[in-house]
């Protein structure tokens, strides 16, 4: 129902995101491209509404809080960017560790919520997803961004909330480093030191488009630059440009997805393989009975 909208607002984000202008200027332009796209959303919605409980559930989990969880991030970067102190680097990493701070308090507050998305449950949708319950579980967001009773319900907020602050952890840790270039384990969990990518670039490439696109990490939430410094961290490797990365690959000739269908048919012998396994044992065991 919304596929084309969503389509066509996710494509203005990534070239907002990836475009050369200054965060402010990226801010500024996103809040208006959100603001835009969520008046179309609310558009259609009065005009057409549901067709039932399953399709507004859909909507207010999975639609809606896309939109909207980028206009939060974007007013975030915003209003970070005009606050930071001008002068001082200390000054200014004291700022950012603050933000982190409200941060974690506001995951702390909403933990259970947190869980129960993470975990994909569903069995409180009706309450959480539908406009009949919006009085039963009243948010009250610190920052009244777009939020209208016919549009909302009691929860779709929250969880836009989280999924923008998802995103804004990202922009902190990408500012702090900036100011320590030096300190290489801000945000970083403990991880192995000896994990380095031994495989050609463009595998890796492969990898991460293919997880961009199934909407798997954060909820969806994470774009393209995120996920794929997570796995320059990870592998200890520097992707240079990973969209003309791309555009090589798309330009090769036979089978695009070498290194996927790679994956798949080294991970289908091992299965096969082992089920072979298995039943050479069961026809021993049985031999021996």
């Amino acid at each position: 129902m919304f596929e084309k909208e969503l389509t066509m607002f996710i494509d203005q984000v990534d070239q907002i995101i990836n475009s050369k202008s200054s965060a402010l200027t990226k801010s500024e332009l996103g809040i208006r491209l959100c603001n835009s796209t969520l008046s179309e959303l609310q558009h259609r919605v009065e005009k057409e509404d549901f067709e039932d409980a399953a399709e507004e559930i859909n909507f207010f989990r999975n639609i809606k809080p896309l939109p909207m969880s980028y206009l939060i991030y974007f007013s975030e970067v915003r209003t970070c960017e005009l606050s930071i102190p001008k002068v001082g680097t200390q000054q200014k990493i004291r700022f950012l560790e603050k933000e982190v701070k409200k941060i974690n308090k506001f995951f702390s507050q909403n933990k259970e919520f947190v869980s129960y998305m993470e975990q994909s449950h569903n069995y409180l949708d009706p309450e959480y997803f539908t406009r009949n319950n919006l009085n039963n579980f009243p948010f009250a967001p610190t920052i009244n961004y777009y939020q209208y009773p016919d549009f909302s319900t009691s929860h779709d907020m929250l969880w836009a909330m989280i999924q923008a602050l998802y995103k804004f952890i990202h922009y902190i840790r990408d500012q702090l480093q900036k100011l320590q270039p030096d300190n290489k384990n801000i945000f970083q969990q403990s991880q192995p030191k000896l994990l380095v990518w031994s495989g050609a670039k463009t595998s890796l490439a492969e990898l991460i488009y293919a997880l961009y696109l199934t909407g798997d990490l954060n909820h969806g939430t994470a774009d393209l630059k995120t996920i794929t410094s997570a796995f320059e961290d990870f592998f200890n490797i520097q992707i240079e440009n990973i969209y003309k990365t791309y555009s090589e690959i798309k330009n090769r000739k036979g089978p695009r997805t070498k290194y996927l269908h790679h994956l798949i048919t080294l991970l289908e012998a091992k299965m096969n393989k082992d089920e072979e396994g298995e039943s050479g044992e069961e026809e021993k065991d049985s031999d021996d009975e």
